[in-house]
This record gives C-alpha cells, sequence and structure tokens, in this order.
C-alpha cells in the first residue's frame, strides 16, 4: 500500500534574481509534472545533481512549500492545498531531518528541549519519557539531554536531530542531505543508524542526496531528477546494474570506484 502517491506535480517558485521595476517578479518552474508513489515502508532514494529539483520535491512533500499543481497525497488524503489548521494534525506524521544540524537546532536550549519542543507543539502527553526513548533510539545516553548543540560532535548533533523528528513517532521521515557534512566514519553510523530505525520503528523514508554511494547503500528504490523532471525511477540494485538515462550513466561516471578495473554493476 502507498503511504504517498503524487500525480503531475509542479511547483514554481519566484525568480529572486529577477528585479523588475513593476508588479511581481517571474516565476520558474522547479518542478515539472511529476508522477510517482512511495509504498508504506520503503526506502527511496531522491537524487540528482545541484538545481535538479531534489530539495524542492522533499520540502513539497512534507507540505514546507505548496504545489503550483498536481496532487500529492498522504495516506489517502489529498495534501496538495490543505489549509494550515487542518493540516496541523498530519504534521507529526511527517518529519523532516535537515542537512546542517547546528542551523536547524537551537544554540540557546539543551538537547533535552530541542526534543521535547515538537512533542509539547502536539500536544503529546509523558514528554520527559519520550525524549529519553528518542535518544536512546539514536544511541545517545540521557546525561545528552543535559547538554547544548556546541558541545556535540556533528555525528551527535545529527543523532539528535534524527532524535527529534522520531520523537513524534511519525510514520514518514524526510532525510535531506543528512550525512553530506560529515566524515566517512559519522556517515557510516548514520547510515546504520537510519537502517535500525526503519526496521525497528517500521519508517517510511525518502533520502535525499547527491551521493549515488550512498543512495546505493541506503535505498531500495532511487528517483533521479534532472532539471525538475524525473529521468530513472527503478530500483536501485538494476540502475546501478544498467542505468538507462545518460544523465544517470554520467552522475555514474563521475563517482570514484574504490578498483578502477571495477564498473558499478
Amino acid at each position: 500500500m502507498d503511504l504517498y502517491s503524487i500525480e503531475n506535480l509542479t511547483l514554481s517558485l519566484a525568480d529572486m534574481t529577477a528585479k523588475p521595476l513593476f508588479g511581481a517578479a517571474p516565476r520558474i518552474e522547479i518542478l515539472k509534472g511529476l508522477t510517482f508513489t512511495i509504498p508504506k515502508g520503503a526506502v527511496v532514494g531522491i537524487v540528482g545533481g545541484s538545481g535538479s529539483g531534489k530539495s524542492t520535491l522533499g520540502r513539497a512533500l512534507v507540505r514546507l512549500l505548496e504545489p503550483s499543481g498536481g496532487s500529492i497525497r498522504f495516506d489517502g488524503t489529498d495534501i496538495t492545498h490543505l489549509p494550515e489548521p487542518a493540516l496541523r494534525p498530519l504534521r507529526r506524521r511527517f518529519q523532516m531531518i535537515f542537512q546542517d544540524p547546528m542551523s536547524s537546532l537551537n544554540p540557546r536550549h539543551r538537547v533535552g528541549t530541542i526534543i521535547a519542543e515538537p512533542l509539547r507543539l502536539h500536544g503529546m502527553e509523558a514528554v520527559p519519557a519520550r525524549v529519553a526513548r528518542a535518544l536512546d533510539h539514536v544511541g545517545l545516553p540521557q546525561s545528552f539531554a543535559a547538554r547544548f548543540p556546541h558541545e556535540l560532535s556533528g555525528g551527535q548533533r545529527q543523532r539528535v536531530g534524527i532524535a527529534r523528528a522520531i520523537a513524534l513517532e511519525p510514520d514518514f521521515i524526510l532525510a535531506d542531505e543528512i550525512v553530506s557534512g560529515l566524515d566517512v566514519s559519522s556517515q557510516a553510523q548514520v547510515l546504520n543508524l537510519l537502517e535500525r530505525l526503519v526496521a525497528d520503528l517500521g519508517l517510511t523514508l525518502a533520502f535525499i542526496s547527491h551521493d549515488l554511494s550512498v543512495i546505493r547503500r541506503l535505498c531500495q528504490r532511487t528517483i533521479v531528477l534532472h532539471q525538475g523532471q524525473i529521468v530513472e525511477d527503478r530500483p536501485t540494485k538494476d540502475l546501478f546494474a544498467a542505468p538507462q538515462a545518460t544523465y544517470t550513466r554520467d552522475l555514474l561516471d563521475a563517482i570514484p570506484l574504490p578498483d578502477p578495473a571495477q564498473a558499478w554493476g
């Protein structure tokens, strides 16, 4: 059963580089008629180069951006243009983990307060117990609840961001380039953590990245975006074994292989 069903999705944003003398700035079409589904329990990669539209798509899925056309259905509910009062009860069910945890975590708040904030916003009960459980899920000691973000490493801060997202017990998590700023060891630890959380909590995950090697490691299915359009949407194993789109082959060719004599397939 599909958790998300997206049909002919378009999204335009104002061109902030344009400076018209009169009237509003012209709009640029970022997403151009996207149609795909995300099944419940799936781990789906969304990959593409800079400007491909992948982060815009992610923000549309969690309704941080409102589409210009088409439709987004979440667990059977059309959320495309749902007003905020009606959308608020659903927001607990889809959460986002951001690329830069330092900028998304309030530096003046302790970790426990940061994780508790969305719980209180949504009127959840037993907040201290939920915070403790979230820290445990991401492998951080309970003592970390008293720390400030600047006292943590990059990998630990990203774990706090993950804890904040899962504390609400969502059905869906969008992870936008969340390992791109981490060293290789921390990347591997965060990817292992996400795999475990998907299995243990029954999460559906969309993982946005420009790095196909990370997508290959984590995702069962991969959507490749280029200039706001889907050029491939296939099982990840098949995509790496025999990429069909020239753009996908170019992305694969740009990734250094451990052994140059080998191919991705």
